[in-house]
């Protein structure tokens, strides 16, 4: 009841907002699911993908609308209202801000915004809700991006547009992320489409909550501020028309590792900073995705004890963009590994994915996508559940998505 009700709202947001004189756009996915094996990271398991456990399910996994408005010839309004159904059925706020960028008559464009939003690291996922065009799961780098990470403060950017060439840059000063990193030392990579909200609470796996001896679901807000600190990130763009874009960011949370939020449940601060390296291209009706992550996440909870991971994920997406049959293919590749290498029991995996998708989009408002996803990984925490370190799984989904 909870689930349909949640649905009727975010539908019945939509027309209310257009009475208001405000660009609403709202969506709904259904999905029919062939689960993976293995219990998925969003019940509490070791599993790569958002479904797992065996069988064939149906359901609507999510519904959202996002409000777009122009306040004055300068300033933007933007938000996004998400229900999502996984683990914990709940409704969130995903993103909203205000950007001010007065308009140019020189080749010189600049802009400032000022909210929560996400850093501007994906080239992939650039549809409603944060998803992905090309395919229903998101690659590992953009899972992890759309589950921990947040931007709260402020981000100017500016453009310079050539004849032919545009060169952009981006700098952003922002607090309430310092628990990011904790899923990628904790449970490590995914390929999936879950995307937390402001105030969610996502899950740990259960082999890591019994390991630090604590009661089963552990779950944690990863838009905390624990310790007064600014992150921030940087970044530079180059885009030519024909030829295509390439993208550099540096991303640090500057989070103290030895700080925690208070009450009786404390979350940890992780230190997470990476660098991230993307580029899009086309070769006639083929758009051409890369993108390569390399980071680590550092903890420092008692004079006595501290750890980072190290981590990395790389992809590589081909996709027909044109026509109502659109195929797309992406390959993953993903590592973790904790240090020092002194620790007992330390945990590491590799792994590698490749997900097949068919679009077809008879009209604007209506997407059916078929996606097959086959992920191995090898991490040596399923050991602690008596389970081989070694996994291959397939993940099968028939998706709908309306937008209205």
């Amino acid at each position: 009841m909870r689930r349909a009700v949640a649905l009727a709202a975010c539908a019945a947001l939509a027309p209310l907002a257009r009475a208001a004189d405000v660009d609403v756009r709202g969506w709904l996915d259904c999905r029919l699911v062939g689960r993976a094996d293995e219990r998925s990271y969003a019940d509490g398991g070791l599993g790569k993908t958002r479904f797992g456990g065996g069988g064939v399910d149906a359901t609507c996994a999510q519904a959202g609308v996002a409000f777009d408005a122009v306040l004055a010839p300068a300033l933007a309004a933007h938000a996004q209202l998400q229900y999502q159904a996984t683990g914990r059925d709940e409704a969130s706020l995903l993103d909203a801000w205000l950007r001010y960028r007065p308009v140019s008559t020189t080749p010189l464009r600049w802009s400032v915004r000022l909210g929560a939003f996400f850093p501007p690291v994906s080239l992939e996922n650039d549809a409603l809700g944060w998803s992905s065009p090309w395919t229903l799961s998101s690659s590992a780098i953009n899972a992890w991006v759309g589950e921990e990470l947040r931007g709260i403060g402020a981000e100017g950017t500016f453009e310079w547009r050539g004849e032919r060439s545009t060169f952009a840059g981006v700098f952003a000063l922002v607090r309430s992320n310092d628990p990011a990193g904790e899923l990628l030392a904790a449970r490590g990579w995914s390929i999936s489409d879950l995307v937390s909200g402001l105030g969610s609470r996502v899950r740990e796996p259960d082999a890591y909550a019994r390991d630090e001896d604590e009661a089963v679901p552990l779950r944690f807000n990863p838009f905390l501020e624990n310790d007064g600190r600014l992150g921030w990130y940087a970044g530079a763009s180059w885009e030519t028309r024909g030829v295509g874009t390439i993208s550099l960011l540096r991303y640090d949370n500057e989070a103290d590792p030895a700080s925690r939020s208070r009450g009786t449940s404390p979350v940890l601060s992780w230190h997470t900073d990476f660098w991230s390296l993307g580029a899009q291209s086309r070769v006639g009706d083929v758009v051409l995705l890369g993108q390569a992550m390399s980071g680590s996440t550092a903890i420092a909870p008692s004079p006595f004890f501290a750890t980072h991971t190290d981590f990395r994920a790389a992809y590589l997406l081909a996709a027909r963009d044109r026509g109502a049959w659109r195929p797309a293919v992406r390959i993953d590749a993903f590592s973790t590994d904790q240090l020092p290498r002194s620790i007992d029991g330390r945990v590491r995996e590799h792994g590698s994915a490749l997900t097949v998708a068919l679009n077809w989009r008879p009209r604007a408002w209506l997407r059916v996508t078929g996606e097959a996803l086959h992920v191995r990984s090898w991490r040596n925490q399923r050991e602690l559940e008596g389970l081989p370190a070694q996994r291959d799984d397939t993940q099968l989904q028939l998706g709908l998505r309306v937008i209205f």
